[in-house]
């Protein structure tokens, strides 16, 4: 998505700005706070007591980003053997299957990670500050969900690929 250079994928963009700016932002917070916690534990023997619980909840937040942003950009793991052997129109079939098939995975951890915060919603405490788990807990359904509509996105525009490679006459045929 983020190649796309129409005006009609203006929001993408933005999003993608936006996605960028809140991971970097996450990242300084995160060095800074882990920085000052060193500083004021070795110089001062004093340490600031919801540190350690908000710095685990940016790491998670900095991951759950991360991998949304991978996944945008095609920076995902994924085996890349096999599409190497097949023709073009074998790749975007298989892209289009595999990228299915991500989405669904996706879907079923947007769905569990929700049972999740709904759990913590009910049974589950504060982790620091008095904020509640559940409420910095929400970048588990919104990341997996975030994660799924790319790789729908993703089947779709192989689908078209797939599509055209098939309509589109070989080398040395006319075309119909």
């Amino acid at each position: 998505m983020s190649e796309h250079g129409t005006t009609g994928w203006g929001i993408f963009r933005f999003l993608n700005h936006l996605e960028s700016g809140l991971l970097t932002t996450l990242m300084m917070s995160m060095i800074l706070m882990a920085f000052g916690q060193i500083v004021l534990r070795n110089m001062f023997e004093f340490s600031i007591l919801w540190a350690d619980p908000f710095l685990r909840h940016l790491v998670l937040w900095t991951g759950m980003l991360g991998a949304a942003m991978a996944t945008r950009d095609g920076r995902h793991i994924k085996m890349d053997v096999l599409p190497q052997l097949l023709p073009p129109r074998g790749r975007a079939v298989l892209a289009v299957l595999t990228n299915l098939f991500s989405a669904a995975v996706c879907a079923v951890l947007v769905k569990a990670s929700i049972r999740f915060v709904s759990d913590e919603m009910e049974f589950g405490g504060p982790v620091f500050l008095d904020i509640p788990a559940w409420i910095v807990q929400l970048i588990l359904p919104a990341a997996f969900a975030l994660i799924a509509v790319r790789f729908l996105i993703f089947a779709v525009t192989s689908a078209r690929s797939a599509w055209r490679n098939e309509s589109e006459p070989q080398a040395g045929e006319a075309a119909a």
